[in-house]
Parts: C-alpha cells; sequence; structure tokens
C-alpha cells in the first residue's frame, strides 16, 4: 500500500496529511523523496507561516517500509539512509515553525520525522516507538541523534536497542512531545492562529 499525502492551506499554514489505503502510512522511498520536494517547495513560499504534518486517528506514521528494507545491500542502504535523512532536514530547516500532530502509533521513522518537527502535541492514544531493534534495524534518519538531546541518553536507548514504547502520557513526562490534546491537530491550529 503506497503512501501519499495531501497538502491543505490554510490562511497562515499548511497541513501536510500523510495518508495510505491500509492506514498505517508507511515512508515508503517514492512517498520520502515526494515529502522531502514538497516541503522543499512550501519552504520558499511567503504564504507558510506554519506546516503541520499530521496522519490519521490510528497512525501518524508505521516508519519505513520493511519490505524496501529487507531488500538493502550496503549501497543501497547508505542512499537510503541519505534519502531520509534530506528529509528530516528539510522538515528540521523549515524556515516557519513546524509541528507533528500525532494520533495511534508513531513508530520509527514516523518518530523520526515527528522528531524533525520543533514542536510536537500528541492525542492521549499516541504511542512512540523505534520498534526497530526488535528486528535487528537501527534508524538511519537522524532519529538518534534528535531523541537524546529530547529525552536523554538513557532514555533514548532504552526505545533504541529494547525497542520500548511510550505512551503519550510518559512521553510528556520524559519531553518528547510539547503537549496532549484530545485532537492534536486542533490544538496544533490553534496554535498557529495564536
Amino acid at each position: 500500500m503506497e503512501t501519499t499525502f495531501v497538502v491543505e492551506e490554510a490562511n497562515n499554514y499548511s497541513i501536510l496529511r500523510l495518508q495510505s489505503d491500509d492506514d498505517t502510512n508507511r515512508l515508503q522511498k517514492n512517498c520520502v523523496e515526494k515529502l522531502t520536494t514538497a516541503i522543499r517547495h512550501l519552504a520558499v513560499e511567503k504564504t507558510c507561516k506554519l506546516l503541520v504534518i499530521t496522519g490519521n486517528d490510528k497512525f501518524f506514521s508505521a516508519g519505513a517500509d520493511l519490505a524496501e528494507i529487507s531488500i538493502l545491500n550496503p549501497g543501497i542502504a547508505f542512499e537510503f539512509a541519505k534519502m531520509g535523512q534530506e528529509l528530516m532536514a528539510a522538515v528540521a530547516e523549515f524556515p516557519a515553525p513546524t509541528y507533528a500532530a500525532i494520533s495511534g502509533y508513531c513508530f520509527g521513522g514516523g518518530l523520526d520525522l515527528a522528531l524533525a518537527c520543533r514542536h510536537r502535541i500528541a492525542s492521549p492514544s499516541a504511542i512512540f516507538g523505534h520498534r526497530g531493534a526488535a528486528l535487528g534495524l537501527i534508524t538511519g534518519w537522524g532519529g538518534t541523534q534528535r531523541l537524546p538531546r529530547l529525552i536523554g541518553k538513557a532514555r533514548a536507548l532504552e526505545m533504541f536497542l529494547i525497542a520500548r514504547t511510550v505512551t503519550a502520557k510518559e512521553a510528556l513526562t520524559m519531553g518528547l512531545i510539547d503537549a496532549i490534546a484530545d485532537n492534536s491537530l486542533a490544538e496544533a491550529t490553534r496554535r498557529a492562529s495564536a
């Protein structure tokens, strides 16, 4: 199931909504490349005063597509990591505030995407994790740098090495997210208007 996205424009902000037929919003290679292009395009528009990235009620994003990862050889894996890093850099360097409005699962590369945003608002149902360790994988998209900066090295190592997941309440306590709201997207756009 290919993940796509739509960009919805409002008066002073843009909403980039991930969407896939199976609702998991996996970040396949094709999607990552298109997201990078779209975010770079929005960055040069003068009308985008804030960018909100979101998914659906069940998944912000399940992360990279394991079917794609399973066929990577060392050379292709390097390019795959570089491609993901370019997306995260486009988000992190966006010239206006960026928010991740998170509901449901936010895993792997999806968590890397949320970490690249300046602010993260989660619904009470949000669950965060880097489950790659359970599969013998580690992220190459910048999460190993951003997560420890936010929550400390010890907690980040738990998430990376033993694939620990955390609830929205735990994520707020440890500083992974900025706030919990019943409607994370509405709260992010409210902050955009404030």
